[in-house]
Parts: structure tokens; C-alpha cells; sequence
């Protein structure tokens, strides 16, 4: 089986099912998503996770006069975040079947696209058909917004696509010119593959330039501050099914971009801008947790806690250490997992409020409720990051590799720590306690929510007993993938597991094509030998450039 059933199956099956009766459609759609999750599992399951090279590789020439290639593959970085992209789209599909939808055909026709888009964009290992599927994406959210959404859908459908188009065209162009430039400057052929242009190192100007093309895409997809001007009113607007995936996994393809595209390709940039990255995820951080202290919103306290956590994986990324790579992955997984659970639970108690998501019209509803409070007690205590968590296991890594490499960002940033248990628990309480507002009609979980909450409290209680799920895949992929940017860094370059020389960018193989074999880690490299090392990369890359 290849990865393009994966891929295109979401929407075939969708295809099939809005040929049914209206009233059939959702509940035929709701069952066909479980095709793709059952393949997604048996990938997953296949999967070597010790090996950090590609692994179900489907390579063919597109466009030959381009060096376009349609090529997909899985590797520790995408492999956990395609099974939560079929998990969460399964779920919105199950949540929006038991409910009625107005014009369900294209409704589920939009969803089932949304959700090959948001495949394509993890699997892809070209340049350009990656770029082409991270501006599919936008399509069905456009009008997912714009026909089901909610309040000013129409004003939060025009800054959404404003903002993202601007990211969008800006990496496209960077795009281009990468692969263009490159084949240009070594003499070969045009090739947009990732495997390709690791090989095919660009000038330094160049590069930064590129990078901030990339990252400014990245930044407002996440979205990280000050790029988030569209997300109250897109994530207010959205049909509940609609930004649970939005926020649960769409966000996360721009994360992943920089830990599969940005720090491969362009390390000398990401070394560069290392301290900027690292000052935007922590504004981002703080400022966002500010605000979900204070909003009186449901839907936004979650929409906003979801910046602060943005912010932690951007801080992850960029602190260009293995062990802040692993814990922004699995902090992706977490959040995903975390976010759309809390989506669910809000709107599960504003039918409880007489459809209010404001604070206000909320209380009183765990006495009559107390299954559901206990749903969203597991969610709360998962999105403060309680230790035992997975989610305290994802912030911990990050800000130990945050630490080992710039120690003031970690200790500002592990404030807002603290500031998250304020908002998540401020939201618990008083939705489910104090005295019962007056619009409260309180009564427990019915199965049309349950459907979506259940599944989701329950995959974070099993990755709270096992976050090797999310570790053990990446370890591997993430050494390798971190390399090249954090050789540069003052830090000594860790040693790759299984590889003879640690190795320097253009002198290891490509991140798709490393053949690993596993073995024991090697003993730390001592301070002369890490400054060697650190000293003939810089004298290669110079000599490269020159």
C-alpha cells in the first residue's frame, strides 16, 4: 500500500459519500474516515523508528522540465503528526454526523479535502508540492468559515486569508529561487526535493533572505505574535469540527515546516536568527497567556492558551538542541490531542448555557454533569501541563534544551508555566463550579458529544502513561535533522548515534537518504575536539560559499 492512498482516500471516500441521501451523508462520511485512520495505524505500525532515512517512499517525476517531483514519504518528524491528522479529522466527521448540517454535501465535501490537504503537506519531500498543498489547505477553511461559520464570519474570513496569503506567496517565491538558485549555482539540474537541496547549499545573503520568507509563512499559520491579528475572529467564527482540526493540526504543519524544511536546508539562517526566533516565541508566549488570563471568552481562553503553546514549540525549535526538538514534536502531539478535546468540551457547555460561551453565563454545571466535568477535568489538568502529564513531559524537554543553550529565555519563559495553570483552571471552575448562573440548564454528556470527547480524553491519559510514542519515533530523525544548524552554535555538536563521523552538513548524507544503524550513544565529545569540530564546519561552509 502506498502513501498516496493515504493521501487522496479522505476525499474519495467523502466523494462517495455525497452520493447518498443528505441525510446519509454525515453518518456515511463519519464511518468512511475510519479507512484512513486504519491505514495511517497499520503505517505507524510498520514504522522502523530507530531509522531516520525515508520510509514508504513513493518518488515520480511530476513536471521534468521543472524538477518538480511528486514525492512522499514518512520519517520520525511526520509520522506521529499523520496519525493525529486522521485521528482528529475522524472525530470532527463523527462529531459534525450527529448533528444537522445545512447543505451537508459540500459541507463534508470541504471537510474530506481539508483533510488530503493537510496529508499531503506532511507527506510531501519536495519543495514545491509541499508549498502546494499548504496553500490547498486554506481553500476548505475559507469556506468551511465563510458558509457555516458564526458572527462576522464574512470580516473573519477575508483577515484569514489576507494574512496567510501574504505568508504564502512570499514562501513560494522563496521556494523558487531555492531550488533555481541552487541548480544555478552547483550546476545541476533543477531539483526541488528536500534530499536534493541539503545538497545544494545557498549563499549566506541568500539563505537569510529565503529563511525569512519561510518563517514569516510559518509564523502566521502557527500563529505566532505578533502574526495572529486574524485568530480571534477566524477560531470565534469556525464551526466547533472545523477549528478543532484548524487548531489541532493545520497549525501545526507550519511547525513541522521548520523542523522538515527550514533547519535541513537552511541552517546557516537558523543559526543566524536563532535569538530572534527564540525572542518572538517568547513574546508570543507571554503575551498570549496575558490575555487568556483576562478574556471572558471560552472559545478564546482556549484559542489564545493555543499561542501560548505555539510559542513553546517555536521555543523548542529553535533552541537547536535534540532535546528541545523532541519536546516541541511531542508537544505538537499533545497540543493537537489537547486543543480539540477542549474545543469539544466548550461547546458540549455552552449547550449547557443556552449556547453563551462567554464566562459570565457559565457555573454550576458539574453538579448535574459530573462525567462531563470529569472529561474536562482530565483536559484542564493535560493543558496546564500537570506533572504526569505527556504535556509536562513536552514543556519540561523544551525548556531543558532552552536551557542548555540560552538559559534567560527558559527561566522567563517557564513563568508562563505557572500562568497556564491560572487560565486553564480559571476556565474549569468557573464553568463547571460556583453557583448556577442563571441560563445554566445543566445535564450530562449525551452521546453526540461524547462521540468526540471520549476518544480524545482518552488518547491523553495513554500518551500521559506513554509519551515514548511521541520520543521514540523522533529521536533518531530529530539528531539528524537538528544537526547541520546546531553545529554552528557555540554549544559542542552532539554525537549522532550510529554514525561514523558526526558529521558536518555537506558532508553527511541527506536527511531522506541517512542509513542509520543503531548502536550504542557515543561518549560525549570533549571541548577541544567539539571546537575542532565546530571550527572546520564553519571553514567548510565559508569554502563552499566562497
Amino acid at each position: 500500500m502506498t502513501l498516496s492512498i493515504l493521501l487522496w482516500l479522505p476525499l474519495a471516500l467523502t466523494l462517495v459519500a455525497i452520493l447518498l441521501p443528505a441525510r446519509e451523508v454525515g453518518r456515511a462520511a463519519a464511518v468512511l474516515s475510519l479507512i484512513p485512520l486504519g491505514i495511517a495505524i497499520s503505517f505507524v505500525a510498520r514504522f522502523h523508528a530507530g531509522d531516520p532515512a525515508l520510509q514508504f517512499v513513493t518518488d515520480k517525476v511530476w513536471i521534468s522540465t521543472l524538477g518538480i517531483h511528486y514525492k512522499l514519504g514518512i520519517n520520525g518528524l511526520n509520522v506521529a503528526l499523520v496519525l493525529l491528522t486522521t485521528v482528529l479529522f475522524t472525530v470532527s466527521f463523527a462529531w459534525s454526523a450527529w448533528r444537522e448540517v445545512d447543505r451537508p454535501r459540500y459541507y463534508y465535501f470541504w471537510f474530506g479535502l481539508a483533510e488530503s490537504a493537510v496529508l499531503g503537506a506532511f507527506l510531501a519531500q519536495d519543495l514545491i508540492l509541499f508549498v502546494a498543498f499548504f496553500d490547498l489547505m486554506l481553500i476548505p477553511f475559507y469556506f468551511l468559515v465563510g458558509s457555516w461559520g458564526t458572527g462576522e464570519r464574512v470580516r473573519a474570513t477575508i483577515k484569514m486569508v489576507i494574512y496567510t496569503m501574504v505568508g504564502s506567496f512570499l514562501m513560494l517565491a522563496a521556494a523558487i529561487a531555492t531550488g533555481v538558485i541552487a541548480s544555478s549555482d552547483h550546476g545541476t539540474a533543477i531539483n526541488f526535493t528536500f534530499s536534493a537541496l541539503q545538497h545544494l547549499p545557498l549563499s549566506h545573503t541568500l539563505e537569510n533572505w529565503v529563511f525569512l520568507a519561510f518563517a514569516l509563512a510559518f509564523l502566521v499559520k502557527m500563529p505566532i505574535t505578533p502574526f495572529h491579528g486574524w485568530l480571534a475572529d477566524a477560531y470565534k467564527s469556525m464551526p466547533i469540527p472545523a477549528v478543532a482540526v484548524f487548531s489541532g493540526v493545520v497549525a501545526k504543519v507550519a511547525s513541522y515546516g521548520f523542523l522538515q524544511i527550514v533547519l535541513p536546508i537552511f541552517p546557516h539562517a537558523s543559526h543566524h536568527f536563532q535569538v530572534l526566533m527564540l525572542t518572538i516565541a517568547l513574546v508570543s508566549i507571554l503575551w498570549a497567556t496575558a490575555v487568556a488570563f483576562t478574556t471572558g471568552d471560552a472559545r478564546l481562553v482556549i484559542a489564545y492558551s493555543s499561542v501560548a503553546q505555539m510559542g513553546f514549540i517555536l521555543l523548542g525549535i529553535f533552541s537547536l538542541s535534540p532535546q528541545g526538538g523532541q519536546g516541541a514534536l511531542l508537544q505538537m502531539l499533545n497540543h493537537g490531542v489537547v486543543t480539540a478535546a477542549s474545543f469539544f468540551v466548550v461547546a458540549a457547555v455552552a449547550a449547557r448555557t443556552g449556547g453563551s460561551e462567554r464566562l459570565e453565563d457559565m457555573g454550576g454545571i458539574a453538579f448535574r454533569a459530573p462525567v462531563l466535568a470529569t472529561m474536562f477535568l482530565i483536559v484542564t489538568f493535560a493543558n496546564l501541563a500537570m506533572p504526569g502529564s505527556s504535556n509536562f513531559i513536552g514543556e519540561f524537554m523544551i525548556l531543558l534544551g532552552t536551557f542548555n543553550s540560552h538559559m534567560p529565555f527558559a527561566l522567563i519563559a517557564s513563568v508562563a508555566v505557572v500562568g497556564a495553570s491560572y487560565y486553564a483552571l480559571r476556565l474549569f471552575i468557573r464553568a463547571m463550579h460556583n453557583r448556577v448562573a442563571g441560563r445554566v440548564h445543566s445535564f450530562e454528556v449525551k452521546r453526540n458529544e461524547a462521540i468526540a470527547i471520549v476518544p480524545l480524553c482518552l488518547i491523553i491519559l495513554a500518551l500521559a502513561f506513554y509519551p515514548q510514542f511521541g520520543l521514540s519515533k523522533s529521536e533518531t530523525t530529530m539528531k539528524v535533522a537538528m544537526y547541520p544548524a546546531a553545529s554552528l552554535s557555540s554549544n559542542a555538536p552532539y554525537a549522532l548515534p550510529g554514525a561514523t563521523t558526526a558529521s558536518i552538513h555537506f558532508a553527511h548524507r541527506a536527511l531522506s537518504e541517512v542509513a542509520y544503524a543503531p548502536g550504542p550513544p557515543k561518549t560525549s565529545i570533549g571541548p577541544a575536539k567539539a571546537s575542532s569540530h565546530v571550527t572546520s564546519h564553519k571553514t567548510l561552509h565559508k569554502t563552499v560559499h566562497s
